[in-house]
């Protein structure tokens, strides 16, 4: 049968397979599988010819039983309501299963930021943030950067909020540059809280990181910081990395420093000297000990997941992996740490930046991290213990220790 791949389609069934196992409450269970609230908005922009353009926004807040929901905002060309919802949906797992006192959200705008000016992309954030801003607040829905959204659109949208309440908000957003009220350690953060559960995951398999090889699909934020990470914090060698134009490889392991200037002359890591070009699809399929999806959802699939040779899959991107993959993977004793625990340091730091603004007192880089690895490790052997009980794989035990968190939240508070 051939998977059906809309991403939110993907979301409710993950959730519908941990219900049944963990036998929820059909009133809660249907709660749960729908966002509480979608708002589709229109957005007219002035741009640099003098000419209007009307863009398509989304802000969808998925559930807030625990917290403010929480979530990024997408400027992306083939942006979709599914996707967005699908996102939402991830995004409260996310916050739930490391145990951060939000629900989720997820917003986006149909639109190529590569193919317009800086203040084109100006007007339009501001413009986004005018149409979504009653929806929005520290207490109520905090947004923050994703896929093409950066910190310094991060900060002209909490100016433009903070233009509409009359003061200033630092903590409607999170992702801002540090001279507005961002945290130490965001920009890594995401792939240094996926190293946090590499570290504990390779003590479950007994896996020697100083010996082990990577390969990472995706050379965004979180695929770059894990290229540097994985060296710097376990000394592995990564031997593969790709982009949207193609990956290379190099078996004596790839110099982080060297292929970043690389991409950022040439704008690709393709053509790197000294390494052998392949596909991004080769590159999952590589003899490596450590796979590191970083790019897009929907790349380990039904049909690839049996070539998948790696021990350790860590999830960075959001969705990579399908529910027919996920079962291959198991079946083969892959441990796949699934994207909503894998990538959950980025909504950690998010949270840390969120209560150092509130609170306006700001912590030190090393207590940052300090706090973040105690987060990302307490919530992976949650998931481990979840998974050795109710004998499932591993992103059915995330879903089970996240949903349970969240439905327990709807039920006291006498929702459903």
């Amino acid at each position: 049968m051939a998977e059906e791949l809309n991403p939110f389609k993907i979301a409710q069934e993950q959730l519908d397979k941990a219900a049944k196992v963990m036998k929820l409450d059909p009133a809660l269970h249907a709660f749960l599988r729908e966002p509480m609230r979608v708002l589709e908005v229109t957005i007219p922009v002035k741009m640099d010819d003098g000419s209007v353009k009307i863009f398509k926004g989304f802000r969808v807040q998925y559930n807030d039983a625990r917290g403010p929901t929480k979530g990024g905002i997408r400027f992306h060309p083939q942006e979709t309501l599914d996707t967005v919802k699908a996102l939402a949906a991830w995004m409260t797992w996310k916050t739930s299963v490391v145990d951060i006192p939000y629900g989720g959200a997820k917003g986006g705008v149909i639109c190529d930021p590569k193919s317009m000016s800086e203040g084109e992309i100006e007007r339009l954030s501001r413009g986004y943030i005018r149409a979504i801003g009653r929806f929005i607040g520290p207490e109520k829905d905090i947004p923050a950067p994703d896929v093409y959204t950066t910190p310094q659109i991060m900060a002209w949208m909490m100016d433009e909020y903070s233009k509409i309440v009359g003061y200033n908000a630092p903590g409607v957003i999170t992702g801002k540059p540090l001279e507005v009220g961002g945290s130490l350690g965001r920009g890594d953060a995401t792939a240094k809280g996926g190293m946090y559960c590499l570290r504990e995951a390779a003590k479950k398999i007994k896996l020697d990181l100083s010996k082990a090889t990577v390969a990472v699909q995706g050379y965004g934020n979180a695929g770059q910081f894990a290229h540097k990470l994985v060296t710097e914090m376990f000394g592995a060698k990564v031997v593969a990395v790709s982009d949207s134009k193609g990956g290379i490889y190099c078996e004596k392991g790839l110099d982080f420093e060297k292929v970043l200037e690389h991409k950022e002359k040439t704008g690709s890591v393709v053509n790197f000297p000294g390494t052998k070009n392949i596909t991004n699809e080769e590159l999952l399929e590589l003899k490596v000990d450590v796979l590191i999806p970083a790019a897009l959802e929907n790349q380990i699939t039904g049909k690839n997941a049996d070539k998948i040779k790696a021990k350790i899959v860590l999830e960075l991107a959001n969705g990579p992996t399908t529910p027919e993959a996920d079962e291959i993977l198991y079946k083969k004793g892959i441990l796949d740490i699934p994207d909503f625990l894998a990538n959950a340091g980025g909504v950690t730091v998010s949270y840390f930046e969120w209560v150092q603004n509130i609170n306006g007192y700001y912590w030190t880089l090393d207590e940052v991290y300090q706090r973040l690895d105690q987060k990302m490790t307490k919530a992976f052997w949650d998931v481990m213990d979840a998974m050795e009980k109710y004998k499932v794989e591993p992103r059915t035990a995330a879903y089970i220790v996240a949903v349970k968190r969240v439905a327990d939240a709807v039920r006291i508070r006498g929702w459903a």
